[in-house]
């Protein structure tokens, strides 16, 4: 029988070719990598956190040990068990390496009855503080000057308490208060130089209270950041955007503060029109249709909104500008009001919003 007579037949080779072309390649399954857990690292317990600083249990020992050292040796009458003779020996052989170390050990009334306390004037000036901040949280007043005023009084309290405290424990340790404060003076004009930005956030703080520039709750602008004064401290003003971030300004960093809460602030809107529209006809309807917002946000708008006239002939329509009086607080909002309300305005009237177009021209027709 002839092959070539029989064009559908397959030879043995042209079989094996096809067999080879037909082969199916092999399918590698790649098993699915299952990720294991990462080990959480333990706590340190060594270590405390205290407003996001990290203080270490060995430091602390280390300098407590360095006290007591400190104190056992300029004062061995601290120690208990050890005889007369033997405190007066070390007092002597320390006499003659560092002076009289009497001095040092009689500068301080160091023993169990004046840890003690230093602990109770401690503790009552935190109760004094926490129980002065309650009543302040606890107030609500009406004017802005008023809580402008109770701000800078919780801003420093805690300046106040911690002053008094720290005299207060020197007194109670023996220290001769009246010659710290005969020195006040010296010791002024020294912080006087060398914290004179802190003396004057202090001193700005103070009358930007007293002069009413702004207040708590006011909206201003410090520079370039625009937003609510949250509060104003001794040293530095909170103020908070729109989006909620706080910026704390230092007060002697204040200046050219634009205050928007003194007046009425005038929120503007711009609106398109159509080219064919008659604007004769559509002003008289403008003015009869945008008072009636004032009745409808009488929150929103202190005046009735007017139509200001043609602002501007753009590329699609003519531009139109409508105003109102609003508060600063809603400034942003008045507009997004006007912009809905118009919009409804329009559509029922039949008034075209114009937006861009593009017309294609086939030269070849």
């Amino acid at each position: 029988m002839d092959n070539t007579n029989i064009p559908e037949q397959l030879t043995s080779a042209n079989v094996a070719n096809a067999a080879e072309q037909t082969e199916t390649p092999a399918v590698t399954v790649q098993q699915p990598q299952v990720q294991q857990p990462v080990p959480q690292p333990k706590p340190d317990r060594s270590q405390i956190t205290i407003k996001g600083k990290t203080i270490k249990i060995t430091t602390v020992i280390k300098w407590a040990v360095i006290l007591l050292v400190f104190l056992i040796v300029t004062n061995p009458g601290i120690i208990p068990f050890l005889p007369e003779d033997v405190k007066t020996n070390i007092i002597n052989s320390w006499s003659k390496v560092f002076g009289n170390v009497e001095k040092i050990s009689g500068t301080f009334v160091f023993n169990w009855a004046t840890i003690f306390q230093v602990i109770a004037i401690i503790m009552m000036m935190i109760l004094v503080t926490s129980l002065i901040r309650f009543i302040v949280q606890h107030i609500h007043p009406k004017t802005g000057k008023a809580k402008s005023a109770l701000s800078l009084l919780n801003s420093a309290l805690s300046y106040i308490t911690a002053l008094l405290g720290f005299f207060w424990c020197l007194a109670a340790i023996g220290v001769n208060i009246t010659a710290i404060l005969a020195s006040v003076g010296i010791v002024a004009l020294i912080i006087g130089f060398g914290a004179q930005s802190l003396v004057e956030d202090l001193v700005t703080g103070i009358f930007l209270v007293f002069e009413d520039q702004f207040n708590v709750g006011d909206i201003i602008e410090a520079g370039g950041f625009r937003g609510v004064v949250e509060s104003i401290g001794i040293r530095t003003t909170a103020i908070r955007d729109m989006g909620g971030n706080i910026k704390i300004i230092n007060n002697s960093d204040l200046r050219n503060v634009l205050n928007r809460s003194t007046a009425a602030s005038f929120a503007t809107t711009l609106v398109s029109v159509a080219y064919s529209t008659d604007l004769d006809k559509l002003a008289p309807k403008l003015n009869e249709f945008l008072p009636s917002l004032k009745g409808k946000y009488p929150e929103i708008f202190l005046e009735e909104p007017s139509y200001l006239g043609v602002q501007e002939l753009s590329d699609s329509g003519v531009i139109l500008k409508i105003g109102a009086r609003v508060h600063e607080k809603d400034i942003y909002k008045a507009p997004r009001i006007l912009n809905h309300e118009i919009k409804g305005f329009f559509d029922k009237n039949g008034i075209e919003i114009p937006f861009p177009q593009v017309v294609i021209h086939n030269s070849n027709k």
